[in-house]
């Protein structure tokens, strides 16, 4: 039988995904991960229930596949799982009684065993992979201690709970015995790694591991919480060549009075702190962000403030959102005074700010040598990412190849950079 594994939302559900699928393939199915395939006996849709944008995407896949299955010749199993599930379980069997189970970010297991009619004892390390064979996603904890009064996902995820060191890097060395060149380590906070295992941070000793033992030739870091940021994580990123200059951390805003009512544990003036330091100890840092613009008692100073903030701090990285009010959250009891063209407004700001800062940026590589790891083939070229972008989030490196080089796609060449746009430069290969 064909099971075909729809995954919504983020990586850490990608990660789920890859361990029910290895599940179901030790069962006997043949595993498929695509959003348009219509002829399998089974489809799991693995739901996120993060923001009202991703809610509704799960919402309109679901019925999709309903809609598929009621028009389908052969029965048809549908199962919903995930983050929408945990949250909206009740309402949702309700509402949709053509999907055949639902089930919870907790039931992994059960899910295996539902649609493969067999007990599951297979190993959580023993997964496959829905993304290009060279990269994958590193899942270091589960679930989160932090209070963020707009997030809703310690609400569906549950505490913090980390994996075991020896587990992780047995995983990590599995995945580059693969074929794997790129591990890119995940979790809803890396910072708070180890704390609940062994009464410390560990993410330095973890990362330490992982560059000294996996064989990996790119470790990238995603997820890092600033408020009581672990600095010593910094010197164990400057000090392997295959560790990714690269450092993710979401800030979300600026302004002390939104971050205390965001419940972010950390102000202004602590934030400009650590970008310092940071940028002290690695001036060839990548850094990432994420913004939220929009946020009750967001007013427009604030926002002039954070926008200020953005111009100031040049992040090679950035993303924003719209605030997303979630039921059952701290921030919900402060309402959703700010209209959506608004927001959308403030979103449109920040972005074409970051595009300038992106552009010139970019502009600065024209000339210089990169060494690429090349994902992909579209068309004529060839795409490709430098140490300083993470998959589908980040910049590509477009490769016009002549016809007498050719690039391998998942491996590593070295190119130089002719051209730049916003957020892609173009490169030749040498």
């Amino acid at each position: 039988m064909n099971v075909n594994i729809i995954t919504l939302g983020c990586s850490k559900n990608t990660v789920d995904s890859e361990n029910l699928a290895g599940a179901l393939s030790a069962a006997g199915f043949k595993v498929f991960f695509d959003r348009v395939r219509n002829d399998c006996d089974v489809v799991i849709i693995n739901t996120c229930g993060f923001i009202g944008d991703a809610k509704e995407e799960s919402v309109n896949t679901i019925l999709q596949q309903v809609g598929v299955k009621q028009r389908g010749r052969k029965k048809r199993l549908l199962v919903a799982v995930g983050c929408l599930v945990e949250r909206y379980k009740a309402e949702l069997q309700k509402e949709l009684p053509d999907v055949d189970a639902w089930f919870g970010v907790h039931e992994w297991k059960e899910i295996a065993e539902f649609v493969s009619g067999q007990a599951n004892t297979r190993d959580y390390t023993d997964r496959i992979q829905s993304t290009p064979r060279h990269y994958a996603y590193l899942k270091i904890s589960e679930g989160c201690n932090r209070s963020c009064s707009y997030c809703a996902i310690p609400l569906i995820r549950g505490r913090h709970i980390s994996r075991p060191m020896e587990v992780i890097i047995e995983e990590a060395k599995n995945l580059v015995q693969s074929g794997v060149k790129e591990l890119l380590v995940i979790a809803q906070d890396t910072t708070f790694y180890g704390l609940d295992l062994y009464g410390e941070r560990r993410l330095a000793q973890l990362l330490e591991r992982l560059a000294t033992e996996s064989g990996a030739e790119w470790i990238r870091l995603h997820y890092t919480y600033p408020a009581s940021f672990p600095i010593e994580v910094l010197d164990v990123i400057a000090k392997h060549d295959n560790i990714c200059k690269y450092l993710d951390i979401p800030l979300q805003h600026i302004n002390s009075r939104l971050l205390a009512s965001m419940q972010r544990n950390i102000d202004r003036e602590a934030t400009l702190r650590l970008l310092d330091t940071i940028r002290q100890r690695m001036p060839d840092i990548t850094l990432r962000t994420t913004l939220i613009v929009g946020y009750p008692g967001e007013t427009e100073e604030m926002f002039q403030e954070l926008k200020q903030f953005v111009a100031d701090a040049r992040f090679d990285r950035l993303g924003a959102f719209t605030y997303s009010q979630e039921e059952g959250t701290p921030a919900q009891k402060l309402g959703d005074p700010l209209s959506d063209e608004e927001k959308q407004r403030r979103l449109a700001e920040i972005m074409d700010l970051q595009d300038t800062i992106s552009y010139e940026k970019n502009q600065t590589l024209v000339g210089k040598t990169a060494k690429v790891l090349v994902d992909r083939r579209e068309g004529e070229y060839y795409i490709g990412r430098t140490q300083a972008d993470s998959p589908e989030v980040d910049d590509e490196v477009i490769i016009a190849v002549g016809k007498k080089k050719t690039p391998p796609i998942g491996e590593f060449c070295m190119v130089r950079i002719t051209q730049a746009f916003e957020h892609d430069v173009m490169a030749e290969l040498l």
